[in-house]
């Protein structure tokens, strides 16, 4: 048997573009995603804080240091400009395992430049 548990998130990340016509999924400033640990084409779960949708798709990096956060294809239409979503990622663990599993937790700053990690006796800011 195995559970599926929060593997990591990204907190009130500001969208930062919106673009229908491309080809589809999230496209996330690299340092954000390598912070949350998040994997070229993984498929998260996103939130919008602002307007209430949920859907889900897969990431892939936009440049590094860009603060870019930008819903690309289908997704572009769950939200706008500002809006403030939460990412996340989930893994399957055996009970075991589960047990003693932390996920990964970075809450976002303004432009989504900054950041702070705030997992479990991890407290890290950039």
């Amino acid at each position: 048997m195995q559970v599926t548990l929060l593997k990591s998130k990204l907190h009130r990340a500001s969208v930062t573009s919106v673009s229908p016509d491309y080809s589809g999924s999230l496209s996330i400033d690299r340092t954000l995603m390598n912070e949350a640990g998040f994997l070229h084409h993984e498929k998260i779960l996103v939130g919008n804080i602002t307007n209430g949708e949920r859907f889900e798709t897969y990431c892939i990096p936009a440049p590094e240091g860009s603060g870019e956060i930008a819903l690309n294809g289908a997704a572009a239409h769950k939200g706008k400009i500002g809006d403030l979503l939460v990412i996340m990622t989930f893994i399957n663990l055996v009970p075991e395992e589960a047990a003693v599993w932390e996920p990964r937790l970075i809450v976002v700053g303004k432009k989504n430049l900054t950041f702070e990690n705030i997992s479990q006796g991890k407290k890290t800011k950039q």
